[in-house]
């Protein structure tokens, strides 16, 4: 029997994505495009059609703000859960959302991966491969940009190479990620710890 190598990913419509649905290609799958709607802002239908442009086959759009507020944020705000008495988990309290939506949709396509695009670096890969396994256990995770191991400037070329079009650039190689509940910004300068984040990092307190 022909092995099910149809994928849903997770896309933002960002660099790690976007290059995400390219590598994925030329590795023999068909890509479906989920966008779940968080209140990340931006122009949601119009990334679906770049992930299209790209080579995703299809593009869904999930609205989640709701559960998002009702199911995330009301019971992290009642718990006051702040990470080092400064950060609001806004990004960490999306993922367990994002990972049940890709298993759905995964189960209703008749997929048999799901696929995001969190580096290795962090937790987020955790929350949403914990999520979409409790949610579709029998779906194969597949993770581009962590298995890959590319840098961000790696990635940057990569996109140049096959005509996709991103945000991003050496100067400004941020990685964005905002959702109701807050706004994440990381890569570039800020890695380090001891640098400034400059002001064009801003964008809610300029």
């Amino acid at each position: 029997m022909a092995e099910n190598k149809k994928v849903v990913l997770a896309y933002s419509g960002g660099l790690d994505t976007s290059v995400a649905i390219k590598w994925l290609n030329e590795k023999g799958y068909e890509v479906i495009a989920l966008m779940v709607d968080v209140g990340q802002g931006g122009d949601i239908k119009e990334a679906g059609e770049k992930a299209l442009s790209t080579g995703a086959t299809e593009a869904f759009i999930v609205e989640a703000k709701e559960e998002f507020i009702t199911d995330f944020v009301w019971p992290a705000l009642k718990a006051n859960a702040m990470y080092q008495d400064q950060y609001s988990l806004a990004t960490a309290l999306s993922r367990p959302l994002i990972g049940k939506a890709l298993a759905q949709k995964a189960i209703a396509s008749g997929a048999g991966y799901v696929a995001h695009g969190s580096t290795g670096k962090g937790n987020d890969q955790v929350r949403i491969e914990v999520a979409a396994a409790a949610f579709g256990p029998q779906l194969k995770m597949l993770a581009p940009v962590r298995d890959w191991d590319m840098s961000r400037s790696e990635e940057l070329e990569y996109a140049k190479k096959h005509g996709i079009k991103v945000e991003a650039t050496k100067k400004s190689p941020y990685s964005i990620d905002q959702n109701l509940w807050g706004r994440s910004v990381e890569c570039g300068v800020l890695e380090d710890p001891w640098v400034e984040p400059p002001a064009d990092a801003y964008a809610w307190t300029k």
